[in-house]
């Protein structure tokens, strides 16, 4: 099998003096509703091998769960906009400098500890310290897609929540389909593990870093699963 990379990222990756391929499986676009399983068996299943691990993009596990927040549905109140306005935007996107997903955050937490998750932030910023604002509120916050559509005009109308039960999604593959495999939410800035199937050994700071520079690309891509193969000597 030929691994390929998105543009601009690389197949190997070199981790804790192991190196691993990471082969970008281009899917169909997927929709609110469609079963993850299906989508697995049809695009992972025939590539996938023994000792491989496959990466799974969080957005499609929760586009298949229906975790979605419409726009329609969203009053976005003040706060929402004032406090969207001190966001500075980043190579990710604006994330809750987008008032639509300030809305979102606030209902998620509450507005007393998004306000004192922005306060925190501000003061870190001066101390050269970023992200504070997303570990107060949490990865439900941090993890919020969608109300931007640049790369497709569809999301720009949704907001897509973090998948619900991570493990035990990673197990149901794992048990329904023969692969192990993990759920991340990654990006340009940075990766988290969200879930994992219980047959992975390895520890987060290494799936971290087999991902980190998020091979699965940012924009129009629809490369949601990497599968992940340890490079063997004589390769």
């Amino acid at each position: 099998m030929e691994f390929k990379a998105n543009p601009k990222k690389n197949v190997e990756i070199t981790v804790n003096g192991k190196t691993y391929l990471r082969h970008a499986i281009k899917t169909h676009f997927v929709e609110p509703g469609e079963n993850y399983i299906d989508i697995m068996r049809e695009y992972a299943l025939p590539v996938y091998a023994d000792g491989d691990m496959l990466s799974i993009s969080e957005k499609i596990i929760g586009l298949c769960q229906k975790r979605i927040i419409y726009k329609k549905d969203l009053k976005v109140g003040f706060w929402a906009k004032f406090l969207s306005k001190f966001v500075m935007k980043t190579p990710a996107g604006y994330s809750v400098g987008n008032p639509l997903k300030m809305q979102v955050a606030i209902n998620l937490v509450g507005l007393p500890k998004v306000i004192y998750a922005a306060i925190c932030g501000f003061i870190g910023k001066i101390f050269g310290k970023r992200g504070v604002f997303y570990i107060i509120v949490g990865q439900d916050v941090a993890g919020l897609d969608g109300f931007y559509g640049e790369a497709y005009s569809c999301y720009a109308d949704m907001g897509i929540l973090n998948p619900l039960g991570p493990d035990k999604v990673c197990n149901e593959i794992r048990d329904q389909l023969g692969m192990t495999c993990m759920i991340v939410d990654a990006n340009d800035l940075g990766v988290e593990i969200l879930g994992r199937s219980s047959d992975i050994t390895l520890d987060t700071d290494t799936l971290k870093a087999i991902i980190k520079d998020n091979p699965a690309g940012q924009s129009s891509q629809q490369t949601p699963i990497i599968l992940i193969r340890e490079k063997a000597d004589e390769e």
